[in-house]
């Protein structure tokens, strides 16, 4: 998941909607932000840094992310990560989805 400092909760559990998910993966600045805590609640947070997300090959990097952030992808690439950090194939089964301030993504 990716999401612009001070994101309203709503946006984010809005973005997420009805998709199922274990685990929230975001890049480490955002490690406290009241909208991550909020969907992370009951789940493992993972966060990675802006090398370790920059280094993963995404099918829809965007270069404002890389303006604002250092790395092409927040939450195509945390998706990816996670997902092979828990064994996973590390594969995108929903890119990337643009939310009002907010990005998700689906991988196992």
């Amino acid at each position: 998941m990716g999401v612009e400092p001070g994101t309203p909760v709503e946006y984010l559990v809005e973005a997420v909607g009805s998709l199922s998910y274990d685990v929230v993966a975001t890049i480490d600045r955002r490690l406290g932000e009241p909208a991550i805590d909020a969907v992370a609640a009951g789940r493992k947070l993972l966060t990675y840094t802006t090398a370790e997300l920059d280094a993963v090959d995404v099918p829809h990097p965007s270069a404002v992310v890389r303006r604002l952030t250092g790395t092409g992808s927040v939450a195509e690439a945390a998706a990816i990560l996670a997902a092979r950090e828990l064994g996973g194939a590390g594969e995108l089964v929903v890119e990337k989805q643009r939310g009002r301030m907010v990005t998700v993504a689906l991988a196992r």
